[in-house]
């Protein structure tokens, strides 16, 4: 660093070794930052009309014009960091931003920051530049959608005096102004702006940022201005149980201790109240009206009343997630179908061209089959983000969260879990990627460990054929069979909030942020973002869920398959059995299952159930295929009917029918409960890049699943029933 003679401040020197300067995009959450990101770099980073779209670290590269006929065009990197309100943090999200812009623990310090502020909420955006400039980050101003508001426009050239920056009016979405933009950035880099600040802070409040001053890290230090305002940043970001990451010790101590010794005082509305103080003096000066927060969108006004009202909106909400749910089964299905045909093909002409053997059996069963498993739930993960996208981008999605927020903030959970849950009715893969739009990392851990105990459609056909098996058919007086399905679902949501409401008092306890959203305007979805985010979705989740359930399911099918030998048929367990049968039991997963029964056996269990069990863990519904095989029923999804009979027909050594609607229930239950899939474990492992969660994850679901079958069945026997 150096240091400048007339304000003793010291600034980063340029980066050596002929690097790239580094410009980072800030801004408050749905201020068009990508777009304009999209628009510098020409990428096609996920955007939407939605508060925390951008979740991680973005980069790109921009090319310069020249600032003069004698410079040559120089190429630099922008990376656009996830939206914040101010640069306070909690969490180790949070964090990312005030990391980037600093040039905090491992990021590179950047030449420039360009701060992309809405022109139609001035004030509560010029709070961030207003950090920054307290800072003395060197920065560009960027006022975007400067079109909503032609009848009462910010004043660049006031805001430029205020802030003593560049500013530049932008449209991202339409691209006016990204050229001016670019050679503001170039000159900017030449000669730095110089922003000065100085606000006047209560004494109470300077001489407790003074305390905090000495505590600070020597490689934080620089000028007194900036260290007064790390020290405030520090004073409202670190408490007892936030989630920041690679803050020193002594600091945070000392934090801690300024807060006890503040009492009564609430040091974070002094900071605050004398910012926005701040800001409400000079503000309306920028306007040429008084009323510095132009009028809201009236359609979207009108359109709010409905939407927003305690009782029509949530008769909406439900009206459009009937349509969402319905659609995933009955708009996929035909697609799903083919997908599955194709699959069949697929294996039946390896079947016929390839000799008979092991290897024609990996190839079909193991990894054709494997991918199958893998692929046949793509059209649904395609319609949900369709939904998501449609959603976010017309506006609707920031009125779900805040619907909802009130319900969910009961069990402990954010309002914006509530839409990652509901994609858990579909798949809990492309689900627990949904919870990337919630910023804190302990709601979004709390979302991923219960998300998996909703009803997903893997577990429809073992719902299917045990009801169709074990219960009785609907009759003029009740619907039995639909009742039961009904059932299951209304049990699953039941089960997934109340085991919210424990992890979050519990395993994944802590202060519950309120929910901070903004309210956008209502905007038609631009289709191209939304298919972009579809194909990109599509290809995070066959990257990254199907290599590894391909992994598996070659070993499932290597534990189902060897030993090959048929055993002699008096041998213990293979009496009576055919020889496919005969050489399943003899497998390692059968003597798997052999294995598992004593501790099966007290939810009503046997052997047989087993093995379909451990065929379950690659995907659910391989439960079926698996039982179809045991009971020598071939292409058992095709036709369940003769699987249903056998299921029905089975009888123990003494001659009482091993299912029984008591052991069906049971069954049923388990399956509802149980992480029986490879794919969400490897994707949650993904997500919290620890295999502590997943771990932890299969463990309590299993726990659960054991507990709650053993009651469902001891407690029916001792019923009678």
């Amino acid at each position: 660093m150096t240091t400048t003679a007339d304000t003793g401040r010291r600034r980063p020197q340029p980066q050596a070794g002929g690097a790239r300067p580094l410009v980072v995009l800030v801004g408050n959450p749905n201020t068009g930052k990508t777009t304009l990101f999209n628009r510098l770099t020409g990428q096609n980073a996920r955007v939407g009309n939605y508060p925390g779209v951008t979740v991680e670290r973005l980069p790109g590269f921009v090319e310069l014009p020249p600032t003069s006929p004698t410079h040559a065009p120089r190429t630099i990197e922008v990376v656009d960091v996830p939206g914040a309100y101010s640069l306070t943090a909690r969490s180790a999200e949070e964090q990312i931003a005030i990391n980037a812009v600093l040039g905090l623990g491992n990021n590179p310090r950047p030449a420039l920051v360009v701060v992309v502020v809405d022109a139609g909420q001035l004030t509560r955006n010029l709070y961030l530049v207003l950090q920054l400039a307290e800072l003395e980050v060197p920065m560009i101003v960027v006022l975007n959608m400067i079109d909503e508001v032609e009848d009462n426009p910010p004043s660049p050239a006031g805001l430029s005096h205020l802030f003593d920056v560049p500013v530049v009016a932008t449209n991202a979405r339409k691209g006016i102004g990204v050229t001016a933009l670019k050679a503001t950035i170039a000159g900017a880099l030449d000669a730095p702006p110089d922003p000065e600040l100085d606000l006047p802070y209560p004494p109470a409040l300077l001489a407790d940022a003074e305390q905090i001053v000495a505590a600070l890290p020597s490689a934080w230090r620089s000028s007194p201005r900036r260290d007064r305002a790390l020290a405030l940043w520090a004073l409202t970001s670190i408490e007892r149980r936030d989630e920041l990451r690679g803050i020193d010790a002594n600091l945070r101590e000392r934090c801690l201790a300024v807060h006890r010794a503040a009492g009564d005082r609430d040091i974070d509305q002094e900071v605050i109240a004398t910012r926005y103080a701040f800001l409400d003096r000079h503000v309306p000066g920028l306007l040429d009206r008084a009323d510095e927060h132009p009028p809201k969108h009236p359609l979207s006004e009108r359109v709010d009343r409905i939407l927003l009202h305690p009782a029509y909106g949530f008769a909406a909400l439900i009206a459009l997630m009937f349509v969402v749910f319905q659609a995933l089964f009955s708009w996929a299905d035909p697609a799903i179908g083919l997908i599955e045909e194709a699959t069949g093909q697929a294996r039946g002409w390896l079947a016929a061209g390839l000799p008979a053997g092991v290897v024609t059996d990996l190839l079909t069963d193991g990894i054709i089959g494997g991918v199958g498993n893998v692929v046949v739930f793509l059209p649904q993960i395609l319609l949900l983000f369709f939904f998501i996208g449609l959603l976010e981008d017309s506006g609707y999605m920031a009125r779900v969260a805040f619907l909802i927020d009130r319900i969910m903030r009961a069990l402990g959970l954010h309002g914006r879990a509530f839409v990652p849950m509901l994609s858990g009715l579909a798949c809990a893969v492309p689900a627990i990627l949904a919870t990337r739009t919630m910023e804190r990392h302990r709601d979004r851990l709390l979302t991923m460990l219960v998300i998996p105990l909703m009803t997903c459609s893997a577990r429809l056909p073992v719902y299917t054929l045990i009801i169709a098996a074990l219960f009785p058919q609907d009759d003029a007086r009740w619907p039995v069979q639909g009742t039961l399905m009904v059932g299951m679902y209304v049990f699953s949501i039941a089960t997934t909030l109340a085991a919210a409401a424990v992890l979050s008092r519990t395993v994944v306890s802590g202060s519950r942020t309120p929910l901070i959203l903004e309210l956008p305007p209502y905007r038609l979805p631009a289709m191209r973002t939304i298919l972009r985010a579809m194909v990109g979705r599509a290809g995070i989740f066959l990257r990254e869920a199907g290599t590894v359930i391909l992994v598996c399911t070659v070993v499932l099918w290597g534990l189902l398959t060897f030993p090959r030998s048929t055993p002699p048929a008096t041998s213990d367990g293979a009496a009576g059995m055919a020889p496919e049968q005969a050489r399943l039991a003899n497998s390692w997963g059968g003597r798997l299952g052999h294995a598992l029964e004593p501790a099966l056996a007290p939810l009503g269990f046997d052997w047989k159930i087993g093995v379909g069990l451990v065929g379950a863990f690659a995907a659910r519904e391989v439960f079926v295929s698996t039982m179809g095989i045991i009971y020598g029923v071939g292409d058992s999804d095709d036709d369940p009917t003769p699987l249903r009979e056998r299921i029905r027909a089975e009888r123990r050594a003494d001659g009482t029918p091993v299912y029984t609607p008591l052991v069906g229930l049971s069954l049923m239950v388990f399956f509802a409960l149980a992480c029986q899939c490879m794919s969400t474990l490897a994707v949650t492992r993904r997500e919290t890049r620890s295999w502590r969660w997943p771990v932890f994850m299969f463990a309590y679901m299993t726990a659960l699943a054991w507990v709650s079958s053993f009651v469902v069945y001891q407690g029916g026997r001792l019923l009678g029933l």
